[in-house]
């Protein structure tokens, strides 16, 4: 997989754990800056990603602010990008097995570098299951925040009658 990494200065310092940490998983990394520890913008670096995403340049995301907060919500602004916070292995994987989370959010002012290996590795190893069979609720969930992203209600009965 192709995937975009970009922080602000906060999470500057921990770039280069994400960077050999996605390496070492056998993908390919776009680096989007930033390239220093001068005082930039996250929602800039959260844009970059989303659009990378966007436009299919790549598959997953990893974005680093202080807390990882700022990102995560300038990021999920963005249609089609749906990002998380994770700071635990299991909602690292568990976000894209059921969430269909395509973005990956770190606070390297809350976590360390050995921490943060475990969660790319986690997020990366992750597949969506929504389509295996037994599984289909996730795709169903996942339609609704869709439908939610689009401006219409997933609470309808149209929805539920059609898809389930």
């Amino acid at each position: 997989m192709r995937i975009a990494v970009a922080c602000d200065h906060a999470g500057f310092p921990l770039k280069d754990v994400v960077l050999e940490a996605v390496l070492a998983a056998g993908h390919e990394i776009i680096d989007l800056g930033t390239f220093s520890s001068e005082a930039v913008d996250y929602p800039d670096y959260a844009e970059k990603v989303g659009a990378a995403i966007q436009s299919e340049e790549a598959e997953r995301g990893i974005l680093l602010c202080g807390t990882g907060v700022g990102a995560c919500i300038a990021a999920n602004k963005m249609n089609g990008v749906y990002a998380a916070i994770c700071h635990d292995t299991y909602s690292a994987h568990q976000g894209v097995e059921h969430d269909d989370m395509n973005v990956l959010c770190l606070g390297p002012r809350i976590i360390g570098p050995e921490l943060v290996r475990e969660l790319v590795s986690a997020f990366l190893a992750a597949r969506f299951v929504g389509n295996d069979p037994g599984q289909e609720r996730h795709k169903r969930r996942v339609g609704k925040v869709r439908m939610i992203e689009a401006g219409q209600s997933p609470t309808n009965e149209a929805f539920d009658e059609h898809n389930n």
